[in-house]
């Protein structure tokens, strides 16, 4: 979700949205930078489906 006046973008799951957003996967989601002087609040609940690899 995008609010211009405020310059303020924040994440949320996709089931508690309440308005109109954008849809992202959890990959760009995460990957998301907002513009400078913007800021970024991330509400999400993300579960990771799979562990995190290890590299030896």
């Amino acid at each position: 979700m995008f609010s211009y006046a405020d310059r303020l973008i924040w994440l949320e799951d996709l089931t508690s949205l309440i308005t109109p957003g954008y849809s992202m996967c959890a990959h760009h989601a995460g990957r998301l930078i907002p513009p400078l002087g913007w800021t970024l609040t991330d509400r999400r609940t993300v579960t990771p489906l799979f562990a995190p690899l290890e590299v030896a």
